[in-house]
Order: C-alpha cells, then sequence, then structure tokens
C-alpha cells in the first residue's frame, strides 16, 4: 500500500475515533450519571489507534481531544477526568511489556489511577478555583469520602479489564473487519 494511502487511512481512522471521543465527552457533561464512564467510553476509542498507529500517534489523538473536550465541553470535571486519565490506553501496552509480575503491576497502575485523580482535583479545586467541588466533598463527610477513593480504585481496575477486553476484541474481530487489504 502506497505511503498516501496509509497516511490518509491514519488520519481517517484517527479523526472519526478522536470525533466520536469528543461525543463521548459531551455526553458525559450532559448526562448526569455519566461524569466517570464517559471518559472512560472515550479512553476506549483511543485503543484502534494504539493497536494500528502506536503510542505516538495515540498521544496526539489523547492531546487532540483532550484539548478540544476543554474547550468544547460543558462541564469541565469530565474534561479533566480526560485530560489528567486518557493518556492510559497509549501508556498501558509500555506497563504491559516492562513490568511482568501482575501484582506489582496492577499496583503500579493504581498509583497511576490514585496520583492522576488526586493532581486533578488539587488542581481544579485550588488552581482553577472549582470550589464547588470543595464544597460537594466537604458535605459527604470523611466516611463517604474514603468509600468514594474505594470505589474509584475499583472503578479504575475495572477501566483496564475493559481496555485489555476491548484491545483483544479488536485484535480479533474488529481488525479484520475495518482493515480489508
Amino acid at each position: 500500500m502506497s505511503s498516501f494511502r496509509q497516511q490518509s487511512r491514519r488520519m481517517a481512522l484517527c479523526g472519526v475515533l478522536a470525533a466520536l471521543a469528543l461525543v463521548f465527552l459531551c455526553l458525559g457533561s450532559i448526562v448526569p450519571f455519566a461524569t466517570f464512564c464517559c471518559p472512560i467510553l472515550a479512553m476506549v476509542c483511543m485503543v484502534p489507534a494504539v493497536e494500528e498507529y502506536g503510542a505516538k500517534t495515540a498521544l496526539v489523538f489523547y492531546a487532540a481531544v483532550m484539548l478540544l473536550a476543554l474547550l468544547i465541553a460543558p462541564d469541565k470535571e469530565v474534561a479533566l477526568l480526560y485530560a489528567f486519565l486518557g493518556c492510559y490506553p497509549a501508556l498501558r501496552p509500555w506497563l504491559e511489556r516492562r513490568i511482568r509480575q501482575p501484582l506489582l503491576r496492577l499496583l503500579l497502575k493504581l498509583a497511576l489511577g490514585i496520583a492522576a485523580v488526586t493532581a486533578m482535583y488539587s488542581l481544579a479545586i485550588f488552581v482553577l478555583g472549582m470550589t464547588a467541588l470543595a464544597e460537594d466533598y466537604a458535605n459527604e463527610g470523611t466516611v463517604l469520602l474514603v468509600i468514594t477513593a474505594v470505589l474509584g480504585c475499583a472503578v479504575w481496575v475495572l477501566c483496564d479489564m475493559v481496555l485489555a477486553r476491548f484491545t483483544q476484541l479488536y485484535r480479533h474481530k474488529l481488525h479484520g473487519k475495518i482493515f480489508r487489504t
């Protein structure tokens, strides 16, 4: 296949998937319960880019979606969640290759997720002045915050499992249907 055709295919696939990811992020702004699941759906949109073209193209995909989401998405919490967690599908294959021990890999993924969410909420509350977030969490109480943190870790592990399953699904079933040569 010619180089021009490969570049056109890459641009078309990444453009369509980036638009779909942006739709998911905007949908997360509209549907109240979707604040945390729509960034995960947007991350799933990155899997074909990672599988077909590698981490560099996927990181460009991530940067484009992140910038557009920060500009367009009505709910900035959804956009910030994607900004801090959205690059994970591009980093995930590297973590899988480099760290062989499953427990250590899981702990590192959890630490990465916790650090990203902590940095995101710290930036949102202390730098960007989103005091409504701080008030929401202050009214909930310590026990509910701990429960929320534990559930957040569980969701992050489930997110990793969804990305792993979708990657396998893409490799074995969808790749041949999308790229017929």
